[in-house]
């Protein structure tokens, strides 16, 4: 199976399209996800939907709006509370997580590596087959 980050962008206007992408493919919502970590001193999240696999091809997409959005633990704001009601509306639970931020990998493979690997140890996302 092929787990991909696809990186809609940070967050502003993104956002928009990461709800409607769930949205128009409720039936595939398997999670919704808020990763939480500081950046340069601030406190931000980023936002997952995770699909359901593809049949045929077992393709598994995480769409990802990346640490543009204020950690609404610390401060609330509107573009959180768009995910929460995405919460309601698919019936599923935003779990959170605190993780590293992507300005410490080299590369921004290596930080989807990591946060895959994450996602796996906490049984998010099936183990590879």
């Amino acid at each position: 199976m092929i787990q991909r980050f696809i990186e809609l962008g940070e967050g502003y206007s993104d956002i928009y399209e990461l709800i409607e992408t769930a949205k128009a493919n409720k039936h595939r919502v398997s999670k919704l996800i808020a990763l939480h970590s500081k950046v340069n001193n601030r406190d931000v999240s980023s936002l997952v939907v995770i699909m359901e696999p593809t049949d045929p091809g077992k393709f598994q997409a995480l769409y990802i709006c990346r640490e543009g959005i204020p950690n609404p633990n610390v401060k609330a704001n509107k573009r959180f509370e768009l995910f929460t009601e995405l919460e309601s509306h698919l019936n599923k639970k935003i779990i959170q997580i605190e993780v590293k931020p992507s300005n410490m990998f080299k590369e921004l493979e290596l930080y989807y590596q990591y946060l895959i690997g994450i996602l796996r140890l906490n049984h998010y996302l099936p183990p590879l087959q």
